[in-house]
């Protein structure tokens, strides 16, 4: 009998380990979306070893005797606990719904589950309330289906599940919110197509499952949390609608473009009748003032003009009138083009209020931003960034080169140089500065609006004053980079003029001066006026005064040519003429250093003439360093000759 019951005992223990290892699988296979046959298959295993079990148990009891009673008690206390049940999680607006399975085998039949919840009565037989958590206030409400929108168990979710289930298998309508729950308390979850489908007939026999909760009381409480949520969510807020801007600024471009096509029509159109009204009167909405005002050209001369036009142009206006070239058009022409004329001022009327209306949006939502870069750029930012909060995402340099998307991809394509700003070239920042400027405003201004598109989108308090700060440290780095260049046109890099040579002479001579004093020299007037045509001209003027200043040189020629032969006097000749050009060259560098040192700010004739002489005069000294080589030749020779 000993025997028999240890048996029995073993049996039991094998079969309820063996019944927990197929749960876990079971478990598993309803997380893991295995194929319906296996999960089918499976759970019918699991069902008849249940029974087996069952049976086993029961067969097992009148086998213990007396002595052991109470160790049996014990045994089957613990098997009854350890089968693990099903609990079903359902979320409403009035609170948390658990829900123990009753007949968990019919969540292998997925088909057949809604045939269940047809009616109450077979909705109960299936599944049964276990306990309600209801909520205390909206605000409990709202921070609760909020928790459940991003998939995390709210504080009172996770007390309620802690009360009321240990040990079960806990089913959910959300995966995520699963492998929360079971990180954070232990929990097994299950989510499957078996789950949803219970969750699908939950939800038509709600009212019925859970009693006074009504239908009636029911739909209110869900549009208002509805509601809550969805303010929750969206941050609504009348003041921070960037989505106002948005559509503000697409339609003021719209009529942008609007305007010029209907102002164009009108000028084109009028144009037949008066031709010269439109070079006379270039303002479109001025130009369809007056085409109200005056109709027929003839009509110009008895008008008053004051309220549109200045007194120039409405002269102008009225002798253009009296003289034009225009075709004669008839009076329903001209109702036609005056019904257009009041279209063109209807449209630009309301492209003044909707400017308003930008402005003050602007300086409502985003007052940094429009301190920085004006209220249109930053219009137009936000709505190429989507909205606000999404701007403020993005870096600076992303910020700089918004709006010149397609540009970038190409340079990057090409590989040639990517721009340096998109819409920020619009501010007024960056069109006051230089061409060559415009890059590093672009950069520094890019980096501030980044930080004002932060300040505006997640500061608390909403004023403008670190846009304006902004914006004047801004204007300073400008006005230094504009400075710089002014500093290095009036002397050194560094802005400082040059004065060290200066002070090297004064430290050498004692505190003296070393240059002696400049004398004014009158002979070099004649030189100043002339221009570089003249200097080229010049050694021609000399050559005629040749004969004079070759005459020593041919008397010391007569003089050789009786020792030499006829060779001899070749050679002399052609030294004569080497020295003759040094003389000039040294008479031309006497002239100009004289001019310099007494008119040089009038001697700056432009690069082009400095570029020749300093040609000639390399030339010159070239062919000057020649002819001294030869003629120390030529002596040597004669000295070897004599």
């Amino acid at each position: 009998m000993d025997e028999l019951n240890a048996r029995a005992e073993c049996g039991i223990n094998e079969g309820r380990i063996n019944l927990r290892r197929l749960d876990h699988r079971h478990t598993y296979d309803y997380g893991g979306h295995r194929n319906s046959s296996t999960i089918k298959r499976r759970s019918r295993y699991v069902d008849n070893l249940k029974l087996s079990f069952n049976h086993a148990k029961a067969s097992t009891t009148p086998l213990h005797s007396s002595s052991s009673s109470s160790s049996s008690f014990s045994l089957s206390e613990q098997v009854d606990s350890n089968p693990r049940t099903m609990l079903v999680l359902f979320e409403t607006p009035a609170g948390f719904a658990l829900f123990k399975v009753l007949k968990e085998g019919s969540l292998s039949k997925v088909d057949d589950l809604g045939k269940e919840f047809l009616t109450a009565e077979s909705a109960r037989k299936i599944v049964k309330l276990k306990a309600f958590s209801k909520f205390e206030n909206m605000s409990e409400a709202l921070t609760a289906a909020n928790c459940l929108v991003e998939s995390k168990p709210s504080k009172g979710l996770r007390k309620f599940l802690k009360a009321h289930c240990d040990g079960e298998t806990l089913a959910l309508a959300d995966s995520k919110l699963g492998n929360a729950i079971k990180e954070k308390l232990q929990i097994d979850c299950v989510h499957n197509h078996a789950v949803m489908e219970l969750m699908r007939g939950l939800r038509s026999q709600l009212s019925e499952l859970i009693s006074g909760l009504g239908a009636q009381d029911l739909q209110p409480m869900s549009l208002g949390l509805s509601h809550n949520l969805c303010r929750h969510k969206l941050k609504f807020s009348s003041d921070k609608v960037d989505t106002m801007i948005i559509q503000a600024i697409g339609l003021l471009d719209d009529l942008d473009k609007e305007l010029n096509t209907y102002a164009m029509r009108v000028r084109e159109w009028y144009g037949w009748h008066f031709p010269e009204l439109a070079k006379i009167v270039q303002d479109n909405i001025h130009y369809a003032k007056s085409v109200k005002l005056m109709a027929d050209r003839v009509n110009a001369a008895k008008l008053d003009f004051s309220e549109i036009l200045t007194e120039e142009v409405e002269a102008e206006l009225k002798e253009a009138a009296v003289i034009s070239m225009g075709t004669e058009i008839s009076e329903t022409d001209m109702d036609n083009i005056r019904d257009l004329c009041d279209q063109v001022l209807s449209l630009s009327e309301y492209r003044a209020q909707l400017y308003d209306y930008l402005k003050s949006r602007m300086n409502t939502i985003a007052p940094n931003l429009t301190a920085l870069v004006g209220e249109l750029v930053g219009a137009r930012l936000i709505a190429h960034g989507g909205s606000l909060l999404n701007l403020a995402k993005q870096p600076g340099s992303t910020v700089q080169i918004l709006g010149a998307e397609k540009a970038l991809f190409r340079a990057l394509k090409t590989k040639h140089a990517t721009p340096k700003y998109g819409l920020l070239y619009h501010a007024s920042l960056i069109g006051q500065a230089s061409a060559k400027h415009k890059g590093k405003i672009s950069r520094s201004l890019a980096a501030k609006t980044a930080l004002a598109i932060r300040y505006d989108a997640l500061a608390d308090n909403q004023d403008s004053t670190f846009g304006l700060e902004s914006r004047a440290k801004l204007e300073a780095r400008l006005r230094v980079l504009e400075g710089k260049d002014l500093g290095r046109s009036a002397g050194s890099a560094k802005g400082k003029p040059k004065i060290e040579a200066y002070e090297k002479d004064l430290k050498k001579s004692g505190g003296k001066m070393i240059l002696a004093a400049k004398t004014y020299n009158p002979s070099s007037d004649s030189i100043l006026m002339k221009n570089v045509n003249d200097e080229e001209i010049t050694p021609k003027k000399r050559k005629a005064d040749e004969p004079v200043e070759e005459a020593p040189v041919a008397d010391k020629s007569e003089k050789k040519k009786k020792k030499k032969e006829k060779a001899g006097e070749e050679k002399d000749n052609e030294n004569g003429v080497a020295e003759l050009e040094e003389s000039t060259k040294k008479d031309k560098k006497k002239k100009k250093d004289n001019a310099e040192n007494e008119n040089g700010e009038n001697v700056n004739s432009g690069e082009k003439s400095k570029k020749k002489k300093r040609k000639h005069s390399e030339q010159e000294e070239e062919a000057a360093d020649d002819s001294a080589s030869k003629k120390k030749e030529k002596k040597k020779k004669k000295k070897s000759a004599d």
